[in-house]
């Protein structure tokens, strides 16, 4: 019996149900841990029908809306069951996670606070309050409560691979090393333990994890996440072990397994382009203050192309603050769309420079909880390479730096990582290239628009000679030199690039892997000279 089952809070569910009623209470929860959902609704239905104020009913029909994505329902019903049991542990832990899921951070985080506070000893309420800090990007929380967690029950092994991914973020890898390790002692064959280590900078695999990772991966129960998690794990141990032609199978083998999982569509990606050039043929008659914006700066990119390094060099400068990966701007467009019933940018050429006004405030209003009193603000997204005609409009006084790295090396880097969603261009060479051409040619159509508001910065300038681009940089966005910004083992913050490694020295080392590699990789070569060449 697990801890959680043990868990006096997990007993006696059903206590003042009739016994018919007790019974079909039974059968949906045994439905709902096989994962039959309807018969799991009939049998609340019937419960329900019986008892209709039974809370516990209540919280288990509010999981099956909740595991149907349908939140509204299932915030509805577990706020009935709370309102009837307003000091249940379990059914305030449930309401958080759907508060979560319906966008309401704020009050589930107050929410789950209040039911570990309910009972301290429940190892799923303090597991569930660590994954939502690290979801908010906030893992020293997520440390503390995890580590709570692992006190109740050491056995969790979710709770020991979320801590992992924690403490690995805050560049606390040593530690990551261990509970990964640990995991894996447990649980030889787990994905996620495989992946996170794969991930962590100066890990380096043994020949007997190679041959742990090929036995898993030939386990026919493991599943197509499971597999291409464990391929791509195998990739790195196999580079470890200098054995590149075998490094390169699989790594071609985990991108093909995972691409057929999903339904990337470069011609769709190609004309979306098309529409953005038409859609801004010349900048936009924006909002009417030039001011507007001015100290933002947009940081656009491909993934795997030293935006974070970019990122890294503005945020040491103390009159700059950062926020990374914000999706403020693609929501404000896409709430313009929906107002408008018009997808952009079909309605870019209509919008009025007071409308272009409105979105900008929007955003400004939107980011003034990160960005404080700082001269700077600092915009990272991969999303937003699409959107500098669209944020220039909004915001006549904004920058935008466009961070390069060499074709070759963007697009290599990119086919080797499993990105954790998203990018799902990344898995086919084809589908890379063709993506990285449509980059290409919309960074040239900007800066074209905006000379002067729109930067080229490119990784191999940088490392060519790193002090006068820096001030390049700077002087783009309006800051003095700072010596800070040339030393880049931490940012402004003091957190760390992923792994405890400066992002600098991250693409050093995926430099010299793309060069391990030979002529092994001539076919991406070739692809990029198909699309680079005149």
């Amino acid at each position: 019996m697990t801890a959680r089952h043990a868990h006096p809070l997990m007993q006696g569910r059903a206590v003042g149900l009739s016994p018919a009623a007790a019974a079909l209470l039974e059968a949906a929860a045994a439905a709902l841990d096989r994962q039959d959902p309807e018969a799991a609704d009939a049998a609340l239905a019937r419960v329900l029908a019986l008892e209709p104020d039974s809370a516990e009913a209540l919280r288990m029909r509010g999981l099956l809306h909740h595991l149907r994505g349908d939140y509204p329902r299932a915030l509805a019903s577990l706020q009935q069951a709370h309102d009837l049991r307003p000091g249940d542990a379990l059914i305030r832990m449930n309401l958080a996670t759907s508060l979560y899921a319906s966008g309401d951070a704020e009050a589930a985080v107050a929410c789950l606070r209040r039911a570990c506070a309910m009972v301290p000893d429940f190892a799923p309420t303090w597991f569930n309050l660590g994954k939502m800090y690290m979801l908010q990007g906030r893992p020293a929380g997520a440390i503390t409560a995890l580590q709570r967690t692992l006190d109740l029950d050491p056995e969790h092994v979710p709770a020991r691979i979320v801590l992992a991914q924690a403490e690995a973020s805050l560049g606390m890898v040593a530690l990551a090393r261990v509970n990964y390790r640990e995991v894996l002692r447990r649980q030889p064959g787990q994905p996620q333990a495989w992946f996170g280590l794969a991930s962590l900078d100066g890990e380096r695999f043994s020949a007997d994890d190679v041959a742990q990772l090929q036995q898993t991966l030939g386990l026919q129960q493991a599943t197509v996440a499971a597999r291409v998690a464990l391929g791509f794990a195998l990739v790195r141990a196999l580079e470890d072990q200098a054995e590149p032609p075998a490094a390169l199978r699989a790594l071609h083998k985990a991108n093909a397994l995972q691409q057929r999982q999903l339904n990337w569509n470069a011609t769709l990606a190609s004309a979306q382009v098309d529409a953005l050039v038409r859609a801004f043929p010349e900048p936009m008659q924006g909002a009417a203050d030039a001011t507007l914006g001015d100290g933002v700066i947009f940081i656009v990119a491909l993934p795997q192309s030293g935006s974070l390094l970019t990122e890294q060099i503005l945020a040491a400068h103390p009159q700059a603050v950062a926020a990374d990966e914000v999706i403020d701007l693609q929501q404000i467009l896409d709430a313009e769309s929906a107002r408008r019933r018009q997808s952009f940018p079909q309605w870019a050429s209509s919008a009025t420079a007071a409308d272009w006004s409105r979105l900008g405030q929007d955003y400004l209003a939107r980011i003034e909880r990160w960005r404080g009193h700082q001269p700077c603000f600092i915009d990272r997204s991969l999303l937003n390479w699409r959107l500098v005609g669209a944020a220039l409009a909004m915001l006549p006084g904004a920058r935008v730096v466009n961070s390069r790295r060499e074709a070759f090396e963007s697009c290599f880097a990119c086919y080797r990582q499993l990105f954790i969603s998203g990018n799902d261009f990344s898995y086919d060479l084809d589908h890379m290239v063709s993506y990285w051409r449509d980059y290409d040619r919309l960074s040239h159509h900007w800066q074209q628009l905006f000379p002067v508001r729109f930067l080229e910065h490119d990784y191999e300038s940088w490392l060519a000679d790193p002090a006068a681009r820096v001030r390049r940089l700077l002087e783009f966005c309006g800051l003095p030199f700072d010596p800070a910004c040339v030393q880049l083992a931490r940012t402004a913050d003091g957190a760390y690039a992923p792994g405890n490694m400066p992002a600098e020295q991250l693409l050093r080392r995926d430099s010299a892997r793309s060069a391990w590699y030979g002529g092994s990789l001539q076919r991406l070569r070739a692809l990029l000279a198909s699309v680079t060449s005149p």
